[in-house]
């Protein structure tokens, strides 16, 4: 939040209006369109006296009263790739490549773009420019901006916290993977194995050539019995959770612990983490791009990637399959893009780098397919069978497609390494940028609570060690079934949907697409084009109702693998982890309601309208959270803090 006083730290190109409510002299900073008249020069701040000179705007990291300072990215690049870190994640390796092969190829690209154009891009601009320009997390910027919309926050907040306790068990189960890579044989190419049992066998080149008609029914593969009895201990039903598999278990911890120690200082050890994890599986990506390129079969994998179907475009369920892709692998709805966007310097060019990270983000996906069906391409030429019975997505690709084919290389230990290296690295940014934007929400909204000693590092720990216990119940046999559960219900498509339908709504109607354009050009001096403000109001709200809409009509129960569906009461249960996150945005609105005095339509009046006036300080002195261009953030905070106390 920025707050403005009088005297010679005013920028003299900005006009002030004194809060009718306030004499002494604390100034409420306004949008450009809402300035008035300059103020009398001879009004001064009686808290002027407690104002420090400084050279930096982050030198005083500790109050008087012992509040830490909320932070801001070192530089330009810790913002870029902590966001590239959140939507480069395990979806644009392991679901866009296949979902572009079974929607037409080359034809998916069609509804893809256009998503992109009409959702993806404009909801990620509201999100980041959002943060930015209030510097607050995803709750207290929506409360801000339009308090009646405050819920979009809260529910967000709610879905990061589901995301958290479900996701972080794929780099669990890559972690046990890339243990076993260091083997002098690699244990998934063989059925040598303790846990192997007589159906297991391997389908290798050799064994394809013979006659394998008559095998049994029930024969299955060395990858797979790997996966299912030393990775999972799989269970033959959802009714059968069992104990705790403690290997896994193991991995949990220590990925939690790895998690814990990238998010316990802030944006200071984020912002350092992502230099890594965020461009390490770039490195990895491409080894494994070039490998595959050079594979036998692979240009049979490529062309199956983008071989062009355009009777494709004739099936809604490309189009839902593009829609739900672009508001998956962007986190729209999340909060996490206002999140990191709040710890942005207040003129940095949001606008353009809304354009850089969208287009690294699909480009990452196209590239991504040809690293994998180009493998997909070589292990079908390998075992000489259709290309359609290998490719898959998912974990299915990542633990079972994907291991197999590397199995059937020169140095498989290698390949095997640097795939599951990048799996870990991919899935690692996006959970603990997720958790920051949790804590970053959770601090903001209690400032004074969170951020004095060690309680911003006692709390994180704490929400680590909650999601690490709810996490064991998807280490256990029945485990798998569970995961599936949460990954249907708490962050579904659907509730995904739903939320950048209310936050279109909010800007685009409520706040005014046109003001917060000009909130825009006040950050960056760029003037958004004039398709973001039709985008906003019309375009994107109703291509988000539409795809909402068909994903309600055409919702089928989940189906937990091997012919089996989930039983009622796990549908319920996947119910209840949906309407914990989006039953908070009418919930919010009747306790806005019903707490705001004044007659019913004061009360809409002034939840539709931003909050000017969010904290209150001795004397009726009100200030704003609306910043200017001048960004002296951390002491002037530390001000009106010392001023409280």
């Amino acid at each position: 939040m920025e707050f403005h006083f009088l005297l010679n730290i005013l920028p003299e190109e900005k006009n002030y209006r004194v809060s009718e409510t306030n004499p002494t002299g604390v100034f409420v900073s306004l949008p450009q369109r809402m300035m008035a008249d300059q103020l009398p020069p001879q009004q001064e701040d009686p808290l002027m006296d407690k104002f420090p000179h400084w050279s930096h705007p982050n030198v005083k990291e500790v109050t008087k009263d012992g509040l830490h300072a909320r932070g801001q990215w070192a530089s330009k690049a810790e913002f870029l790739l902590a966001v590239a870190g959140q939507i480069i994640g395990l979806g644009n390796v392991w679901r866009f490549p296949y979902l572009c092969y079974r929607n037409g190829g080359g034809v998916f690209f069609i509804p893809y773009l256009l998503f992109l154009v009409l959702c993806g891009i404009p909801l990620f601009l509201l999100e980041t420019s959002l943060g930015q320009y209030t510097s607050l997390g995803g709750v207290s910027a929506w409360r801000t901006i339009c308090p009646l919309f405050g819920g979009v926050g809260y529910a967000s907040q709610v879905m990061i916290l589901h995301g958290c306790v479900y996701y972080i068990i794929i780099l669990a189960w890559a972690l046990v993977y890339l243990c076993y890579s260091f083997q002098a044989e690699l244990p998934w190419s063989h059925c040598n194995n303790t846990w192997n049992t007589n159906a297991c066998f391997p389908f290798d080149q050799h064994n394809l050539t013979s006659n394998v008609s008559s095998l049994p029914e029930n024969t299955t593969s060395p990858v797979m019995e790997f996966w299912e009895r030393e990775v999972l201990h799989l269970s033959s039903s959802l009714d059968q959770l069992g104990p705790i598999n403690w290997m896994l278990a193991l991995c949990l911890a220590i990925i939690w612990i790895i998690c814990y120690f990238c998010v316990w200082k802030g944006v200071k050890s984020t912002g350092k983490v992502v230099y890594l994890t965020a461009t390490f599986p770039y490195v990895m990506l491409f080894v494994l791009l070039v490998r595959g390129a050079t594979l036998p079969g692979a240009t049979k994998g490529i062309i199956y990637y983008l071989n062009p179907n355009h009777t494709r475009l004739a099936d809604p369920q490309v189009w839902m399959d593009a829609g739900t892709q672009i508001f998956f692998s962007y986190g729209i709805g999340l909060g996490s893009l206002t999140a990191l966007g709040s710890y942005n310097k207040y003129n940095n060019d949001c606008y353009k780098d809304s354009f850089l990270l969208c287009l690294l983000n699909s480009g990452t996906s196209f590239v991504a397919g040809f690293a994998i069906f180009s493998v997909l391409g070589f292990m079908s030429e390998e075992q000489r069978v259709d290309i359609s019975t290998v490719a898959q997505s998912g974990p299915g690709l990542a633990f079972i497609v994907y291991p197999r084919a590397v199995a059937m290389m020169p140095l498989p230990q290698l390949w095997s390494v640097c795939f599951f290296l990048m799996i870990i690295m991919l899935g690692l940014d996006t959970q603990f940028v997720s958790l920051e934007a949790l804590m970053t929400s959770v601090t903001d909204l209690y400032p004074h609570l969170v951020r004095r000693g060690h309680r911003r590092e006692l709390l994180l720990l704490f929400i680590c060690i909650v999601c690490f216990l709810f996490g064991l119940i998807m280490v256990t046999p029945g485990g798998l079934y569970v995961f599936q559960i949460y990954d249907q219900f708490s962050c579904s498509g659907a509730s995904l949907l739903l939320l950048s339908i209310f936050q279109s709504v909010a800007i685009g109607w409520i706040y005014g697409a046109g003001r917060f354009s000009d909130n825009i050009v006040d950050m960056t001096g760029r003037r958004p084009l004039p398709f973001f403000k039709l985008c906003w109001k019309y375009l994107t709200p109703i291509v988000c109702t539409a795809t909402f809409l068909f994903s309600i009509v055409c919702w089928s129960p989940l189906n937990l693998g091997k012919g089996m569906a989930a039983p009622g009461w796990a549908t319920a249960l996947g119910w209840i982890l949906t309407f914990s996150s989006i039953s908070l945005l009418p919930i919010w609105a009747v306790y806005a309601l019903s707490t705001t005095p004044g007659t019913l339509l004061q009360r809409f009046q002034r939840l539709c309208s931003p909050s000017l006036a969010l904290h209150h300080y001795p004397t009726n002195t009100y200030i704003s959270s609306m910043p200017l261009n001048e960004k002296q953030r951390e002491p002037i905070n530390n001000i009106i803090q010392d001023h409280m106390t």
